[in-house]
Protein backbone atom coordinates (compact mmCIF):
# COMPACT_ATOMS: atom_id res chain seq x y z
CA UNK A 1 0.00 0.00 0.00
CA UNK A 2 1.19 3.60 -0.46
CA UNK A 3 2.22 5.58 2.54
CA UNK A 4 0.68 8.88 2.50
CA UNK A 5 2.47 11.54 4.50
CA UNK A 6 1.21 14.43 5.52
CA UNK A 7 3.01 17.93 6.89
CA UNK A 8 2.59 21.60 8.28
CA UNK A 9 4.70 24.01 6.19
CA UNK A 10 3.75 26.57 8.35
CA UNK A 11 7.18 27.83 9.76
CA UNK A 12 9.38 25.11 10.21
CA UNK A 13 8.33 22.02 8.34
CA UNK A 14 6.61 18.74 10.88
CA UNK A 15 5.01 16.14 10.06
CA UNK A 16 2.11 14.85 11.40
CA UNK A 17 2.22 10.71 12.56
CA UNK A 18 -0.83 8.81 11.07
CA UNK A 19 -2.48 6.50 12.83
CA UNK A 20 -5.84 4.50 13.85
CA UNK A 21 -8.74 5.65 16.01
CA UNK A 22 -8.55 4.28 19.77
CA UNK A 23 -11.83 2.86 19.63
CA UNK A 24 -13.55 1.83 16.33
CA UNK A 25 -17.18 3.53 17.61
CA UNK A 26 -15.31 6.74 17.92
CA UNK A 27 -15.15 6.38 14.03
CA UNK A 28 -18.23 4.67 13.57
CA UNK A 29 -19.86 8.41 15.56
CA UNK A 30 -17.92 10.88 13.30
CA UNK A 31 -18.93 8.99 10.08
CA UNK A 32 -22.92 9.01 11.30
CA UNK A 33 -22.50 12.56 12.19
CA UNK A 34 -21.14 13.60 9.08
CA UNK A 35 -22.06 11.19 6.40
CA UNK A 36 -23.33 13.41 3.73
CA UNK A 37 -20.49 15.90 4.06
CA UNK A 38 -17.95 12.54 3.59
CA UNK A 39 -19.87 10.71 1.55
CA UNK A 40 -22.88 12.36 0.01
CA UNK A 41 -24.98 9.65 2.11
CA UNK A 42 -28.18 10.63 4.66
CA UNK A 43 -28.06 8.56 7.40
CA UNK A 44 -30.70 6.32 8.84
CA UNK A 45 -29.64 4.22 11.79
CA UNK A 46 -26.50 2.74 13.49
CA UNK A 47 -26.71 -0.82 14.82
CA UNK A 48 -29.53 -1.83 12.39
CA UNK A 49 -31.05 -4.79 12.97
CA UNK A 50 -32.25 -7.78 10.80
CA UNK A 51 -34.20 -10.17 11.60
CA UNK A 52 -31.47 -12.92 11.86
CA UNK A 53 -30.09 -11.72 14.55
CA UNK A 54 -27.74 -9.36 13.24
CA UNK A 55 -26.35 -5.57 13.54
CA UNK A 56 -25.42 -3.48 10.39
CA UNK A 57 -22.82 -1.11 11.77
CA UNK A 58 -24.26 1.99 9.89
CA UNK A 59 -26.82 2.51 6.86
CA UNK A 60 -27.98 5.30 4.80
CA UNK A 61 -29.61 6.32 1.51
CA UNK A 62 -27.42 8.19 -0.72
CA UNK A 63 -27.57 11.27 -3.00
CA UNK A 64 -28.87 8.94 -5.84
CA UNK A 65 -31.72 7.30 -3.64
CA UNK A 66 -29.57 3.89 -3.19
CA UNK A 67 -29.58 2.45 0.16
CA UNK A 68 -25.92 1.89 1.08
CA UNK A 69 -24.59 -0.13 4.50
CA UNK A 70 -21.23 0.83 6.16
CA UNK A 71 -19.29 -1.55 7.81
CA UNK A 72 -16.35 -1.03 10.02
CA UNK A 73 -13.32 -3.42 10.23
CA UNK A 74 -12.26 -3.83 13.79
CA UNK A 75 -9.00 -6.02 13.30
CA UNK A 76 -7.74 -7.84 10.18
CA UNK A 77 -8.87 -11.10 10.95
CA UNK A 78 -12.82 -9.54 10.68
CA UNK A 79 -14.22 -10.69 7.13
CA UNK A 80 -15.68 -7.47 6.60
CA UNK A 81 -16.63 -7.76 3.27
CA UNK A 82 -18.80 -10.92 3.16
CA UNK A 83 -20.44 -9.59 6.70
CA UNK A 84 -21.33 -6.73 4.43
CA UNK A 85 -22.93 -8.96 1.29
CA UNK A 86 -25.07 -10.83 4.09
CA UNK A 87 -26.02 -7.83 4.99
CA UNK A 88 -26.58 -6.53 1.47
CA UNK A 89 -28.13 -9.80 0.33
CA UNK A 90 -30.98 -9.71 3.56
CA UNK A 91 -31.88 -5.87 3.16
CA UNK A 92 -32.68 -6.70 -0.83
CA UNK A 93 -35.00 -9.73 0.33
CA UNK A 94 -36.07 -6.88 2.98
CA UNK A 95 -37.22 -4.30 1.02
CA UNK A 96 -40.29 -3.45 3.07
CA UNK A 97 -38.43 -3.09 6.02
CA UNK A 98 -35.92 -0.43 4.79
CA UNK A 99 -39.13 1.48 2.93
CA UNK A 100 -40.36 1.92 6.83
CA UNK A 101 -37.17 3.30 7.62
CA UNK A 102 -36.88 5.67 5.52
CA UNK A 103 -40.45 6.91 5.84
CA UNK A 104 -39.76 7.18 9.53
CA UNK A 105 -36.66 9.18 9.34
CA UNK A 106 -37.09 11.50 6.07
CA UNK A 107 -41.12 10.73 5.45
CA UNK A 108 -43.64 9.16 2.58
CA UNK A 109 -42.18 11.28 -0.51
CA UNK A 110 -38.82 9.83 0.00
CA UNK A 111 -39.70 6.75 0.72
CA UNK A 112 -41.24 6.48 -2.98
CA UNK A 113 -38.35 7.20 -4.54
CA UNK A 114 -35.63 4.96 -3.49
CA UNK A 115 -33.27 3.02 -6.21
CA UNK A 116 -32.95 -0.31 -5.59
CA UNK A 117 -31.34 -0.63 -8.72
CA UNK A 118 -27.01 0.28 -7.20
CA UNK A 119 -27.44 -0.74 -3.55
CA UNK A 120 -23.97 -1.10 -2.33
CA UNK A 121 -21.68 -1.61 0.70
CA UNK A 122 -18.86 0.91 1.91
CA UNK A 123 -16.52 -1.14 4.23
CA UNK A 124 -14.20 0.95 5.97
CA UNK A 125 -10.78 -0.14 8.00
CA UNK A 126 -7.66 1.18 8.88
CA UNK A 127 -6.14 -1.17 6.10
CA UNK A 128 -7.02 -4.36 3.98
CA UNK A 129 -5.11 -6.91 2.82
CA UNK A 130 -4.42 -7.58 -1.18
CA UNK A 131 -6.95 -10.61 -0.68
CA UNK A 132 -9.72 -7.93 0.34
CA UNK A 133 -8.91 -5.69 -2.36
CA UNK A 134 -9.09 -9.05 -5.06
CA UNK A 135 -12.03 -10.77 -3.28
CA UNK A 136 -14.44 -7.80 -4.23
CA UNK A 137 -13.50 -7.66 -8.01
CA UNK A 138 -14.99 -11.23 -8.26
CA UNK A 139 -18.14 -10.16 -6.84
CA UNK A 140 -21.30 -8.65 -8.79
CA UNK A 141 -21.89 -6.18 -6.28
CA UNK A 142 -21.23 -2.54 -5.64
CA UNK A 143 -18.38 -2.40 -2.52
CA UNK A 144 -15.96 0.41 -1.43
CA UNK A 145 -13.34 -0.18 0.50
CA UNK A 146 -12.13 3.14 1.90
CA UNK A 147 -8.87 3.03 4.30
CA UNK A 148 -8.76 5.75 6.78
CA UNK A 149 -6.10 7.74 8.48
CA UNK A 150 -6.26 10.05 11.56
CA UNK A 151 -3.46 12.48 12.24
CA UNK A 152 -3.19 14.49 15.35
CA UNK A 153 -6.65 15.12 16.95
CA UNK A 154 -8.07 17.01 14.33
CA UNK A 155 -7.70 15.21 10.79
CA UNK A 156 -9.42 12.72 9.34
CA UNK A 157 -8.27 11.05 5.81
CA UNK A 158 -10.44 8.73 3.98
CA UNK A 159 -8.74 7.15 0.73
CA UNK A 160 -10.89 4.98 -1.34
CA UNK A 161 -8.31 1.99 -2.24
CA UNK A 162 -10.92 0.11 -4.70
CA UNK A 163 -14.60 0.39 -5.38
CA UNK A 164 -16.56 -2.66 -7.75
CA UNK A 165 -19.05 -1.12 -10.05
CA UNK A 166 -21.58 -4.14 -10.65
CA UNK A 167 -24.42 -4.78 -12.91
CA UNK A 168 -27.45 -2.37 -12.25
CA UNK A 169 -30.18 -5.09 -10.03
CA UNK A 170 -33.28 -5.20 -12.55
CA UNK A 171 -36.25 -4.04 -10.40
CA UNK A 172 -39.04 -6.74 -10.80
CA UNK A 173 -41.62 -5.66 -8.76
CA UNK A 174 -44.13 -3.03 -9.54
CA UNK A 175 -43.39 -1.52 -6.35
CA UNK A 176 -40.20 -0.78 -6.92
CA UNK A 177 -40.41 0.58 -10.87
CA UNK A 178 -39.61 3.82 -12.18
CA UNK A 179 -43.11 5.67 -13.17
CA UNK A 180 -44.15 4.51 -16.87
CA UNK A 181 -43.97 7.96 -18.66
CA UNK A 182 -40.20 8.00 -17.03
CA UNK A 183 -37.56 6.52 -19.60
CA UNK A 184 -34.44 4.80 -18.15
CA UNK A 185 -31.30 5.28 -18.85
CA UNK A 186 -30.68 2.89 -21.02
CA UNK A 187 -33.57 3.39 -22.93
CA UNK A 188 -32.81 6.84 -22.99
CA UNK A 189 -29.26 6.32 -24.61
CA UNK A 190 -31.46 3.47 -27.13
CA UNK A 191 -33.78 6.61 -27.98
CA UNK A 192 -31.20 9.25 -28.56
CA UNK A 193 -30.18 10.07 -32.20
CA UNK A 194 -26.70 8.65 -33.11
CA UNK A 195 -24.29 12.34 -32.70
CA UNK A 196 -26.00 12.24 -29.03
CA UNK A 197 -24.93 8.83 -28.08
CA UNK A 198 -21.22 9.24 -29.76
CA UNK A 199 -21.16 12.58 -27.45
CA UNK A 200 -22.18 10.28 -24.26
CA UNK A 201 -18.69 8.10 -25.24
CA UNK A 202 -16.77 10.96 -25.76
CA UNK A 203 -18.44 12.81 -22.48
CA UNK A 204 -18.07 9.45 -20.42
CA UNK A 205 -14.28 8.96 -21.60
CA UNK A 206 -13.26 12.49 -21.03
CA UNK A 207 -14.67 12.29 -17.40
CA UNK A 208 -13.36 8.81 -16.37
CA UNK A 209 -9.44 9.73 -17.90
CA UNK A 210 -9.55 12.70 -14.85
CA UNK A 211 -8.63 10.03 -12.37
CA UNK A 212 -8.54 6.19 -11.78
CA UNK A 213 -10.89 7.23 -9.00
CA UNK A 214 -13.67 7.92 -10.77
CA UNK A 215 -15.89 5.58 -11.67
CA UNK A 216 -19.42 5.11 -13.51
CA UNK A 217 -22.52 3.55 -12.54
CA UNK A 218 -26.03 3.33 -14.86
CA UNK A 219 -29.01 4.02 -12.30
CA UNK A 220 -32.67 3.85 -12.97
CA UNK A 221 -33.01 7.69 -14.69
CA UNK A 222 -29.48 8.60 -14.90
CA UNK A 223 -26.27 7.80 -15.41
CA UNK A 224 -23.59 8.65 -12.55
CA UNK A 225 -19.82 9.66 -12.33
CA UNK A 226 -18.63 9.48 -8.84
CA UNK A 227 -15.63 9.70 -6.42
CA UNK A 228 -16.64 9.22 -3.08
CA UNK A 229 -19.88 11.22 -4.18
CA UNK A 230 -21.16 12.23 -7.04
CA UNK A 231 -19.18 14.81 -9.29
CA UNK A 232 -21.25 13.91 -12.23
CA UNK A 233 -24.79 13.14 -13.70
CA UNK A 234 -25.92 12.81 -16.84
CA UNK A 235 -29.48 12.40 -18.70
CA UNK A 236 -29.50 11.82 -22.18
CA UNK A 237 -32.27 13.41 -24.36
CA UNK A 238 -33.16 12.62 -28.30
CA UNK A 239 -31.02 15.52 -29.00
CA UNK A 240 -28.84 16.56 -26.15
CA UNK A 241 -27.02 15.72 -22.93
CA UNK A 242 -28.10 16.97 -20.30
CA UNK A 243 -25.68 16.95 -17.03
CA UNK A 244 -25.56 18.26 -13.34
CA UNK A 245 -22.76 19.00 -11.40
CA UNK A 246 -21.54 19.14 -8.08
CA UNK A 247 -20.00 22.70 -7.40
CA UNK A 248 -21.27 26.17 -5.64
CA UNK A 249 -23.83 27.99 -7.96
CA UNK A 250 -22.37 31.04 -6.79
CA UNK A 251 -19.43 30.71 -8.73
CA UNK A 252 -20.46 29.61 -11.91
CA UNK A 253 -21.71 32.81 -14.77
CA UNK A 254 -24.46 30.79 -16.20
CA UNK A 255 -25.26 31.57 -19.75
CA UNK A 256 -28.77 31.10 -21.19
CA UNK A 257 -29.13 28.04 -23.70
CA UNK A 258 -26.53 26.54 -22.38
CA UNK A 259 -25.98 26.19 -18.11
CA UNK A 260 -28.81 27.12 -15.56
CA UNK A 261 -28.94 27.23 -11.31
CA UNK A 262 -31.58 24.46 -10.71
CA UNK A 263 -31.09 24.81 -6.98
CA UNK A 264 -35.49 25.12 -6.98
CA UNK A 265 -36.29 23.56 -9.60
CA UNK A 266 -37.00 19.86 -10.07
CA UNK A 267 -34.56 17.48 -11.74
CA UNK A 268 -32.97 14.35 -12.02
CA UNK A 269 -29.39 13.81 -11.30
CA UNK A 270 -27.31 15.86 -8.20
CA UNK A 271 -25.87 18.89 -8.05
CA UNK A 272 -27.48 22.33 -8.54
CA UNK A 273 -25.04 23.54 -12.03
CA UNK A 274 -26.85 21.83 -15.21
CA UNK A 275 -25.43 22.22 -18.54
CA UNK A 276 -27.37 21.23 -21.89
CA UNK A 277 -24.85 19.76 -24.04
CA UNK A 278 -25.88 19.60 -27.94
CA UNK A 279 -22.81 19.47 -29.77
CA UNK A 280 -18.83 18.63 -29.36
CA UNK A 281 -18.53 23.06 -29.26
CA UNK A 282 -20.73 22.46 -26.03
CA UNK A 283 -18.59 20.11 -24.75
CA UNK A 284 -15.66 21.78 -24.96
CA UNK A 285 -16.83 24.90 -23.17
CA UNK A 286 -18.71 22.08 -20.03
CA UNK A 287 -14.90 20.69 -19.54
CA UNK A 288 -13.35 23.52 -17.63
CA UNK A 289 -16.83 22.91 -15.13
CA UNK A 290 -16.62 19.07 -15.11
CA UNK A 291 -12.88 20.05 -14.42
CA UNK A 292 -14.04 21.86 -11.41
CA UNK A 293 -16.38 18.96 -10.01
CA UNK A 294 -13.51 16.43 -9.96
CA UNK A 295 -11.18 18.46 -8.04
CA UNK A 296 -13.75 20.05 -5.85
CA UNK A 297 -15.30 17.01 -4.67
Amino acid sequence: MADIKLFNINGKVKEYQSGTVTLEKELQTVIENNMETFFGVTFLASEYPTTDGGRMDSIGIDENHCPVIFEYKRSMKDNVINQGLFYLNWLLDHKDSFKVLVIEKLGLKASEIIDWTMPRVVCIAGDFTKYDESAIKQMNRNISLIRYKKFGPDLLMFEQINENVATAIAETDSVHKPKTSDKTFEEQIANADDPIKILYQDLANYILSLGDDVSETHLKLYSAFRKMKNIVTVVAMKKKLVINLSIDVNTVTFEEGFSRDVTNIGHWGCGAVELHIHSSADFEKAKPLIDRAYIEN
